[in-house]
């Protein structure tokens, strides 16, 4: 959810976010499917990835949600942990609920990073 708005929301011609897990699903789940279909994002062709080193050195803002010591360590790249509640398994209504919470973190990002649609 955290790229697919990030994309919506930032200027493309600055920066694009590229989403991957330290242990992806071989999916997205129905309950996220339907709650960013809610807001007009349709992420029914998004594939999970794996967050790989090789990955992660080419990102220059690495956003964490959790992974803790699972995710790479990349010298002098840049880091955020967000801890916002795995979505998997939650009612639609809770979806919403952290739907809109990392809607708030990246619209704080992209304002303080400039890097939003002008």
């Amino acid at each position: 959810m955290a790229a697919a708005w990030f994309n919506a929301l930032a200027d493309p011609k600055l920066t694009r976010a590229i989403s991957a897990g330290t242990q992806p699903s071989h999916q997205i789940h129905p309950e996220v499917l339907t709650a960013m279909k809610e807001v007009g994002i349709d992420l029914s062709a998004a594939r999970p990835r794996l967050l790989t080193e090789d990955l992660a050195q080419t990102a220059t803002l690495l956003i964490t949600m959790g992974c803790g010591e699972s995710c790479p360590l990349i010298p002098g790249l840049e880091r955020q942990d967000w801890p916002l509640a795995d979505p998997k398994g939650q009612s639609v209504e809770t979806v919403r609920e952290i739907r809109e919470e990392i809607r708030l973190k990246v619209m704080a990002l992209l304002s303080d990073r400039c890097w939003g649609r002008s």
